[in-house]
């Protein structure tokens, strides 16, 4: 019931959570210099078409209205046309999702058993040559930004040795499929957050293990693999929970910066363009999209951390 009882509170306040993302975004894209006519009539910037391609396009009605027509179709799951191209937004965000999708599952699927064992690993051996030898690593892969990465791999594994595609141009087909395509960019997603959940697992780790609770285990008898792996890993794992929330969160952003230099299309072309052209309905669609992803990721990590905190039903 307690358990219940927080993950209503939580999903409540996810939803205002939305709402008011939405209702921020909408209002400040609206005050932005130009709009979609501007753009389209760009080659014919005549007062009178601009003003009759604003009628068309629905741009001089009041935005309490324009806001309460998008926010009504979202109920209905209906975000739209695209100002620009005419296309359904859900048809367009829908095509571009798949490969964004694919690489931050990827990187997900990489990164998280590597980030534990080498947490574990450096716990275990604190203080030791593996601890310093992992903790130095980390520290310094940490420290370089994504793009020079991405740069680096694809300078040396791409153009020097010619293992993998450098960018994605000219292919076709699911990503998925294609492994000489995403390797490389799951590398660039993954590294960074290794780095810092595996850094952030060591310390809550350490912590565990000098808990009396595992030393009574240890004189128990328990085999220490067992006490490691079986008792004192899950008691570690909340504030990597919510850690993992917020690295789910940094990918959408990375995969952007990714899909640019690779080329890979997905959600950051349609990003770039929607903000280039003022394509309103279109950014509110990407904005809906990653706001929905976010607060949902971010609600199932806190239910998930509530649930793994024996003492947290103490507190409500």
């Amino acid at each position: 019931m307690i358990l219940a009882r927080y993950a209503g509170t939580r999903l409540m306040l996810g939803l205002v959570q939305v709402v008011g993302v939405l209702i921020v975004v909408f209002l400040v894209a609206s005050v932005l210099p130009g709009d979609a006519a501007v753009v389209i009539a760009s080659d014919d910037a005549d007062p009178a078409r601009i003003a009759q391609l604003r009628d068309t396009l629905g741009l001089n009605r009041p935005l309490v209205v324009q806001l309460g027509d998008w926010l009504s179709g979202l109920l209905r799951g209906d975000l739209g046309m695209s100002s620009i191209s005419g296309r359904p937004v859900t048809e367009m965000l829908s095509a571009a999702l798949a490969p964004t999708l694919t690489l931050a599952v990827l990187a997900l699927v990489v990164l998280i058993p590597l980030a534990l064992l080498l947490g574990v690993a450096a716990a275990v051996g604190r203080g030791g040559r593996i601890d310093r030898a992992i903790s130095g690593l980390t520290v310094a892969l940490y420290a370089a930004p994504e793009f020079a990465l991405a740069v680096v791999l694809v300078a040396v594994f791409a153009v020097g040795l010619g293992l993998f595609a450098p960018t994605a141009i000219g292919s076709s087909g699911p990503l998925l499929t294609q492994p000489e395509l995403w390797l490389l960019p799951v590398v660039v997603l993954a590294i960074r957050p290794v780095c810092s959940l595996s850094r952030l697992v060591r310390s809550s780790m350490i912590t565990t293990l000098d808990s009396e609770y595992i030393r009574h285990t240890l004189r128990l008898g328990v085999p220490p693999r067992r006490v490691v792996w079986r008792h004192a890993l899950p008691g570690s794992l909340t504030p990597a929970v919510q850690h993992l929330a917020r690295v789910a969160d940094w990918l959408l952003g990375g995969v952007v910066v990714v899909e640019a230099v690779f080329a890979l299309g997905g959600l950051g072309q349609v990003l770039v363009s929607a903000v280039s052209s003022r394509d309103l309905p279109l950014l509110m669609g990407l904005v809906a999209l990653f706001a929905l992803i976010t607060v949902t990721v971010n609600t199932l990590a806190d239910i998930i951390a509530f649930r793994l905190n024996p003492t947290a039903g103490e507190r409500l």
